[in-house]
């Protein structure tokens, strides 16, 4: 061991030699979090909402009202013809369209419902399903005012059934609360993964490395060596992002922040492993950069990140068991929001255990000596 704390004493030293790592290891969680946390927002707001009020009646007046005032759209075009709205959607310039009917104010008094069509420009499908939400629960809110405004012929429940909501974990629907836990998993995985992929790369193009390879060191000593340096600043990314989503976004620490650094420890040698193994078969810091980025680009985009895992194809669910960011993603989550014990968990322990065994066994046994 003590060879092995002699190749970490001259990475440290390394490290902090290097002008532009110590700043990255340091700054990068900072600012990524910060700007991925604001930038990934599940919530839209300021939709362009077209109106055609064939009405005009205080009744369609106190709806465009509420659309109007409820901070999610804003009125970008009136009128009172369907094909100039329609060009209005076509143009991008309205992102939705309402129609009330002509006699809606007397539907709604005489028979107790009326008929209003809305039309949402569905290229981009997400943005489209949230605003027709948004549509759908302000004109149901409406609904449950008519009694009150004399809107609705007397025994008529325009409400329907009685819905009491109640949301469980993130009962404010703050994005930043699910965001951010998953945010610092992937901002740990991608610098840790890129950084000991081209350090290794780049001794070999310097030619450093050569002195190392006519020691009588052994490949496990230099493995780790390389890798215990980046395992432990990990830690120190990881304090970062939890410090700054804790005082910055207010995220909740339900669980036990123990158990989140203990699993840490054992994930991080999941992307050090694959790190050192995309660096066993680069000759360029080009191509292990490019190769990192690869594999790396898909943990992200299949990690639950962006897209819950269980609305993927079963094929792609299946695949992401061989992904260890969807597990450090799912982990946080669980246990900052949900505060979960270590039996909720201890499958995703043994995941990435198994992982990093298994990724870092081929690390050391396809690494050779060479120049």
């Amino acid at each position: 061991m003590r060879t092995v704390l002699f190749l970490v004493q001259k990475e440290f030293l390394q490290i902090f030699r290097n002008r532009t790592m110590l700043p990255l290891l340091i700054f990068m969680p900072v600012v990524q979090t910060l700007l991925l946390s604001f930038a990934a927002n599940y919530e839209i707001k300021n939709l362009s909402l077209g109106v055609i009020d064939h009405d005009l009646s205080p009744a369609s007046r106190r709806l465009v009202n509420k659309f109007s005032s409820s901070g999610y759209f804003q009125v970008k075009y009136t009128g009172f013809s369907r094909a100039e709205a329609d060009k209005e959607l076509a143009a991008d310039r309205v992102d939705l369209i309402i129609e009330i009917q002509s006699d809606f104010e007397r539907a709604l008094v005489r028979e107790g419902h009326a008929n209003i069509a809305i039309n949402a420009n569905a290229i981009n499908a997400s943005k489209a399903g949230i605003a027709m939400g948004y549509a759908n629960g302000i004109v149901q809110d409406f609904r449950r005012e008519l009694p009150g405004l004399g809107l609705a012929p007397s025994g008529t429940n325009p409400g329907g059934i009685q819905v009491s909501y109640s949301n469980w974990y993130n009962p404010e629907l703050n994005y930043k609360y699910f965001m951010v836990p998953g945010i610092l998993g992937e901002i740990v995985s991608l610098i840790i993964c890129f950084l000991t992929a081209l350090n290794i790369v780049r001794e070999r193009e310097m030619g450093t490395i050569d002195q190392l390879n006519v020691t009588p060191l052994r490949k496990w000593q230099f493995i780790l060596g390389k890798l215990l340096p980046f395992w432990m600043l990990s830690q120190v990314m990881l304090a970062l992002g939890l410090t700054v989503g804790y005082l910055v976004f207010h995220i909740p620490m339900e669980g036990s922040l123990l158990m989140v650094f203990g699993f840490s420890l054992l994930f991080a040698p999941c992307m050090l492993g694959l790190g050192f193994l995309i660096s066993n078969f680069a000759d360029t810091q080009q191509q292990a950069m490019l190769t990192a980025w690869f594999f790396l680009v898909v943990f992200i985009l299949m990690c639950g990140l962006f897209t819950p895992v269980e609305s993927m194809p079963l094929w792609a669910q299946r695949a992401n068991w061989l992904n260890p960011v969807q597990y450090f993603v799912s982990f946080m989550r669980m246990v900052l929001m949900k505060g979960a014990t270590f039996a909720d968990v201890r499958g995703h322990f043994a995941s990435v255990l198994a992982y990093g065994i298994v990724v870092n066994g081929l690390a050391v046994w396809t690494y050779r000596k060479r120049s």
